[in-house]
């Protein structure tokens, strides 16, 4: 598993978070992180790739193809600003560039898997199947979930792609019910087995407390000792 695609089954839902986890529980390995579109911030803003570095650490090399100043869908936002969109086989390319230098490459995609990224309709499920990558899910924990991942992950199905595992984005410290449930649940509403579970605020932590935590939230097919609960 050279190049690992991450998406989510929507936005703001922990996969900066968790990518940045994979890679600092990959730490004995050489990673890079490739955002394939930024969208809603300023030149010279840090953005995603840089956040996955400052909390995975200096082994990560990051790599952004396109930033788009509003906070939009990455098709729309590049529309908008009279920017190039950024393209299925732009992003195979320069993940595979990584890939002949690092033992790892995390593609970290824009809100959920068939968010448009060109005005033909392109996703992050195009690219994904150009690289022949598997890809993580990033979910939610409560309420809702179960039908997000099971759309998402048929989704993948669909298109011949294959889904590696989920990962609770954002895990309360004090679950309620549902989310309590969930994480007995969302496998089988995946088809694919739950690889961890980051803890919500985990990206508020020191650099090095994240670092020294990560692999105890996932599971060892992503580097960490987390067992089954």
């Amino acid at each position: 598993m050279t190049i690992l695609v991450v998406t989510g089954t929507g936005t703001e839902i922990g996969k900066t978070i968790v990518t940045a986890a994979v890679a600092a529980a990959c730490a004995q390995k050489r990673v890079a992180v490739l955002k394939p579109a930024q969208t809603g911030l300023a030149p010279g803003e840090p953005g995603d790739a840089a956040e996955v570095v400052r909390l995975a650490g200096a082994h990560v090399t990051a790599l952004e193809l396109a930033r788009f100043p509003e906070p939009l869908a990455p098709e729309t936002a590049a529309r908008r600003a009279g920017m190039a969109p950024v393209r299925p086989f732009e992003i195979a390319e320069a993940a595979q560039k990584l890939a002949t230098e690092h033992d790892l490459v995390l593609v970290e995609g824009a809100g959920g898997l068939l968010v448009r990224y060109d005005e033909q309709g392109a996703t992050l499920a195009d690219a994904a199947r150009l690289m022949a990558a598997p890809v993580l899910v990033v979910v939610q924990a409560g309420l809702g979930t179960l039908n997000a991942t099971a759309l998402t992950t048929e989704a993948l199905r669909t298109r011949g792609l294959v889904c590696t595992g989920v990962v609770v984005g954002s895990m309360p410290a004090d679950p309620d019910l549902a989310s309590r449930c969930n994480v007995e649940d969302l496998p089988v509403s995946a088809g694919a087995p739950l690889l961890g579970a980051v803890p919500a605020g985990a990206g508020a932590l020191d650099p090095a407390d994240f670092r020294a935590r990560a692999g105890s939230w996932l599971a060892p097919q992503l580097g960490g000792n987390r067992r089954g609960d």
